[in-house]
């Protein structure tokens, strides 16, 4: 399963990117994030169902530094990733 994911708020300057590879990484998922330039994050995640769903709950909250306002998702077609990365 994945799901493609807008994150909304203070989540740029927070250590939200590098905190989200970090939670991935522990929910075995793969993919990608990264920073947008209106100050969102963007990623997408592959794996286990309940996985993307903790991956999911865990996004509203992120580093303590972040104020998350909005948590947009889709579900996508898989898509096949070795581990998760930021990209820039």
């Amino acid at each position: 399963m994945a799901k493609h994911f807008i994150v909304k708020g203070r989540v740029q300057g927070v250590w939200y990117r590098q905190s989200t590879v970090q939670q991935a990484k522990l929910l075995n998922l793969t993919g990608w994030v990264k920073n947008l330039e209106n100050g969102d994050v963007e990623l997408f995640a592959c794996g286990q169902a309940d996985k993307l769903v903790h991956l999911e709950n865990w996004l509203w909250q992120g580093p303590t530094a972040a104020k998350v306002s909005e948590v947009l998702s889709k579900v996508c077609n898989d898509e096949k990733f070795t581990d998760f990365n930021v990209i820039y």
